[in-house]
């Protein structure tokens, strides 16, 4: 999904609810809690951030757009 100039794919694949973008630990790469609460917002929402792995291809953008689509690439899927 593409927030501003950031695109982001996302594939969520049941499991245990491990967390990669970019190849990365998802503390690895979004370091501020608000980028992190910005992109686990639809899992927390939903109830469901123990049950899907997420597996997020990011580019484009600054770290703040990254995370905002990837919060719209996991509402979506």
């Amino acid at each position: 999904m593409k927030r501003k100039t950031a695109v982001a794919r996302v594939f969520l694949r049941p499991g245990s609810g491990e967390f990669k973008v970019n190849g990365k630990a998802f503390e690895e790469y979004f370091v501020t809690d608000a980028q992190r609460g910005s992109a686990k917002s639809p899992l927390a929402t939903s109830e469901t951030a123990g049950t899907f792995n997420v597996i997020a291809t990011v580019s484009g953008g600054g770290v703040n757009g990254q995370a905002d689509a990837v919060k719209m690439g996991i509402a979506r899927a």
